[in-house]
């Protein structure tokens, strides 16, 4: 994918490589990274979550933040609903959702019209049927879709917020790569349709419990022109690829207008920059479209953290968790803990020695699989916790030998040992997180 502003900010700070998302669905992956807890049984479940109704009493960063005067601005998406945790933030924007052309009524703020058409024939068709295409060629500017007036805003507080005295947090919380891929289409012609690829790994792994194997549902019940049944259209398919790579190379343009305005504003060299993603996304990589899944996948995410007091630029191996930034950025600010105990752990010690070795796994939380992720191996039981907790099925992959998780190895003698031990790692140390006991 081309993405040379994202590409610069990664040569300057500390890329992540194994950095994963603790819930593979925004909504719950969201409250997860803001408040730096794990899901549980009964709380940061799908992407419907809302902190202020399952987790009202933790401090969030934003909020300690704020409480150490800092001035906090939610721009764009951040909660997944527009009014969860208000009084975290001294301002909270989303385009539309206040003023301008499209009126959207309060209780459909949390949407943000990410399904945001520019083609009469996708207008109509939502208006009509609640569906639109999976994917559009805008023929627009780029600061007439949300993104650009989301960056546009960004802009425009970081100019306002240099005249203030006060230190600042500020988000710039981009709607895409969600569905539907809808891009200026400069990006679109930035790619050769011929040229596009599909996976490998385009089908189930082999002895995988059919639990774990998505139905596409946000897919295939949201969008128009997608068949019920079956594998998408080898075109079809390389279509919504090209949106894909299209929409990631449109943000890192706008990433590029902001980190350059920092730069104007002469604030690149006493600003830290994180850039984040709440979740990976399936490309028809085992079948699949989307996210919410266990796979490897679905959990991994782009990470950069850059600190310019930070005299290391290497990449990090090490694995890291979205949980972890909370304490992190207390680190870098020298603020105190919350009352909370935090469930990550602080990465300075990767930031100024990027080959540290920070945890030897990482927790993650879809639906009903529960995975231990460690570097060599991914390991995920399937529980129905309505019934005792009985096992559904399980699925070990090598991903020193097997990254693209082709083979569930959980029934293999020769693993029994690595699946006992990540089993039992999994029902004591997350116990809590599984069955709320």
């Amino acid at each position: 994918i081309l993405s040379p502003n994202i590409d610069k900010l990664a040569e300057k700070g500390v890329q992540f490589n194994q950095a994963y998302a603790n819930v593979a669905v925004c909504g719950a992956s969201r409250a997860s990274m803001l408040t730096g807890i794990y899901p549980g049984k009964d709380y940061f479940i799908d992407y419907k979550t809302r902190v202020d109704k399952e987790k009202n009493n933790i401090v969030s960063f934003p909020k300690l933040l704020k409480d150490n005067g800092y001035t906090t601005i939610s721009n764009g998406k951040i909660y997944h609903f527009l009014d969860d945790k208000w009084d975290d933030w001294d301002e909270v924007w989303r385009p539309y959702a206040f003023e301008g052309p499209k009126e959207i009524k309060p209780i459909d703020w949390w949407e943000s019209l990410w399904r945001d058409y520019k083609t009469k024939e996708n207008i109509e068709s939502e208006k009509s049927t609640g569906k639109g295409a999976a994917f559009e060629i805008a023929n627009v500017k780029d600061s007439v879709l949300i993104d650009g007036l989301l960056t546009n805003k960004v802009i425009r507080d970081i100019k306002k917020l240099k005249k203030e005295s006060s230190p600042f947090f500020l988000t710039a919380g981009f709607i895409s790569n969600h569905f539907p891929f809808i891009a200026p289409k400069r990006f679109w012609e930035m790619y050769d349709f011929d040229s596009i690829q599909l996976p490998s790994n385009d089908s189930p792994p082999s002895n995988v419990p059919a639990i774990s194997i998505s139905n596409n549902g946000e897919l295939i019940n949201g969008y128009s022109g997608i068949p019920k049944k079956g594998d998408l259209p080898v075109g079809l398919s390389k279509k919504l690829k090209h949106g894909y790579y299209a929409t990631v190379s449109y943000v890192d343009h706008l990433v590029g207008k902001i980190i350059n305005t920092l730069k104007e504003e002469k604030l690149a060299n006493n600003t830290i920059i994180v850039f984040v993603s709440d979740h990976g996304f399936n490309l028809k990589e085992h079948s699949q479209w989307g996210k919410y899944t266990s796979h490897r996948i679905s959990g991994r995410v782009p990470l950069i953290i850059y600190d310019p007091r930070n005299k290391s630029t290497s990449n990090s191996n090490s694995l890291v968790e979205l949980v972890d930034i909370y304490p992190t950025l207390l680190e870098l600010l020298d603020l105190k803990n919350p009352k909370h105990k935090l469930d990550g752990k602080s990465l300075v010690n990767i930031l100024k020695n990027p080959s540290y070795e920070n945890k030897s796994h990482i927790f993650m939380k879809n639906a009903k699989g529960y995975t231990i992720k460690t570097i060599d191996f991914s390991y995920t039981e399937y529980l129905n916790l309505k019934n005792n907790r009985p096992l559904i099925g399980n699925m070990l992959f090598d991903h020193k030998n097997d990254k693209d998780e082709t083979i569930n190895l959980s029934n293999d003698i020769r693993y029994k040992n690595v699946v006992d031990s990540l089993s039992s790692l999994l029902q004591s140390k997350y116990r809590f997180n599984i069955n709320g006991l």
